[in-house]
């Protein structure tokens, strides 16, 4: 039995990669790099129109400009693209800062949100503030992920267990089917959750039209599809018996790998085609392994005719198919982490490490069970089969806790992108009465980097200074300053400088001009 079940395991991860990779281009978790203007930019005139450059093609979802009197428009964005170009409506413009919000989804399924602020004339006395997303809405979305998630692992993998490991006394069926059917909701609803999260609607249009068509040009209807479709099948298994219940629950196996592997932060990191076949395998054992785990204890607990044979067509198994899940799950935590330092400097690595602890707390329990427990239950000794009857349980709680924090990881872009974040300038536009300048810090993150200024005067002319310095402070490290040389391109460059924290910094320039002196002082973010 474990050998054939292995081999299906192998055909179909290659048969999915295969298939979901020349399905979708390449992809991740897209993030804006830059814009013209640029962020917190000044220009003299109205521009015709903003461009917007992401790490990677994204579609344009909803595009709102609001004016310095508060008042909004909804803006037309150019077709797909790393470059989004949103026209602006001719006209005339007033004075002030105005703020570009955009949404827009990445070929991962996950929409991507964030502001652009820039000012007409100068910048405005009190400038638009932009509105905060529903956080219930993002509750929401968890705990319907969630709810997906054990629908496929134990109501999916449930049918397997039921199939494969005692398909006599067909024990943890009824939890089975409740999971399936649990999914058969969940998957629709997480769509249409899906659909507001990308459109940045609140939970009142979740019946729209315009919701679901959001929803679904998102990869993440894919997901939803193939979920809905292996939660058919394993109901279908579970309402079925023998070789017929075996071959659909596999089907529903399959359809539970080909499903995660359709979209996400994991299935979309190049390359696409190992990417996705380490989530496919991934998730097939985690279906194999937690879908077995409430049909084990129920028939150890019930002591069911067929439930020594149960644990031990288990135990012949498991071991090969927890070797895989793991080398598949340390391929894509490598290809998603790179550096050992994201583990605790971004969200994204403490939610791994929290989800590593209880793995490591899951894997030592099912240690104990196959070391100290099996061999006694598997003798039918009462005490060791009520006791691995406990444990198992206590496994099955872990594994919901595992899929509680997997299904948080939907909110936090993985270390591989910020790391391209990181890599690009940050970038700050100060405008004072006496002149204005353009700082650029390379790259725009912690640790060593370079600066650049291009100084003009207050109206956009050429400004001929004699010399420029730049300082950098915050309240927590010690102030960062330089004198800045000019090559002969028109900038005023630093070659070298330590910035040895993120966060917020105040970068003042000191501009000399002959006798007199002009210091432009404004925020400049430092990513980690």
């Amino acid at each position: 039995m474990g050998a054939r079940l292995l081999s299906a395991f192998a055909a179909l991860a290659a048969a999915v990669s295969i298939l979901l990779a020349a399905a979708t281009g390449a992809s991740a978790h897209a993030s804006l790099l830059r814009s013209t203007p640029p962020e917190g930019g000044v220009v003299g005139t109205a521009p015709s129109q903003v461009t917007l450059s992401f790490s990677e093609p994204v579609t344009p979802l909803v595009l709102r400009l609001i004016m310095p009197d508060g008042n909004a428009s909804r803006l037309v964005a150019s077709a797909p693209g790393v470059d989004v170009t949103v026209g602006l409506p001719a006209g005339d413009w007033e004075s002030g800062t105005y703020l570009l919000l955009w949404r827009v989804v990445s070929s991962d399924g996950h929409p991507v949100a964030g502001t652009l602020k820039f000012s007409i004339g100068a910048p405005g006395a009190a400038p638009p503030v932009a509105p905060v997303d529903d956080g219930a809405l993002h509750v929401v979305l968890w705990a319907a992920k969630l709810a997906l998630y054990l629908a496929l692992f134990l109501g999916a993998g449930g049918a397997v267990a039921v199939a494969w490991l005692a398909p006599r006394s067909r024990s943890g069926m009824g939890a089975s089917v409740a999971f399936a059917c649990l999914g058969l909701v969940a998957a629709p609803a997480s769509l249409g959750l899906q659909g507001l999260d990308a459109l940045g609607a609140p939970l009142t249009l979740f019946g729209q039209v315009v919701t679901w068509q959001a929803a679904t040009a998102t990869s993440y209807g894919l997901t939803a599809a193939i979920a809905f479709v292996a939660l058919a099948f394993a109901l279908l298994s579970l309402a079925s018996e023998g070789v017929l219940a075996k071959w659909l629950s596999l089907a529903a196996l399959a359809g539970t790998g080909a499903a995660l592997a359709a979209s996400g932060h994991a299935s979309a990191a190049p390359p696409q085609w190992l990417s996705r076949a380490m989530v496919f395998v991934h998730a097939a054992g985690i279906t194999f392994w937690a879908g077995a785990l409430l049909p084990l204890g129920l028939a150890l607990r019930r002591r069911a005719a067929d439930a020594g044979e149960a644990l031990d067509r288990f135990s012949m198994t498991i071991p090969l198919v927890v070797a895989a899940l793991l080398a598949a799950g340390l391929v894509l935590a490598f290809v998603q982490v790179r550096e050992v330092s994201a583990l605790v400097t971004t969200d994204y690595g403490r939610l791994l490490l929290l989800k590593l602890a209880l793995v490591t707390a899951l894997l030592l329990l099912a240690v104990v069970n196959r070391l100290k427990l099996t061999k006694p239950a598997l003798a039918e000794q009462p005490a060791a089969q009520r006791l691995l009857s406990r444990n198992i349980m206590l496994e099955t709680l872990l594994m919901v806790a595992i899929l509680a924090v997997v299904a948080g990881f939907r909110f936090t872009p993985p270390p591989r992108i910020l790391a391209i974040e990181a890599a690009e300038p940050a970038s700050i536009h100060i405008h004072t009465e006496e002149a204005m300048a353009e700082l650029s810090v390379l790259p725009g993150r912690a640790g060593k980097v370079a600066a650049s200024v291009v100084v003009m005067t207050a109206d956009f002319g050429p400004l001929d200074a004699s010399g420029v310095t730049i300082r950098f402070t915050r309240p927590d490290a010690a102030p960062v300053s330089a004198t800045a040389h000019k090559p002969g391109d028109g900038t005023w460059r630093v070659d070298e400088l330590v910035l040895p924290v993120p966060g917020t910094w105040t970068a003042e320039i000191s501009i000399q001009t002959g006798e007199n002196r002009a210091t432009l002082a404004g925020e400049i973010a430092i990513r980690p």
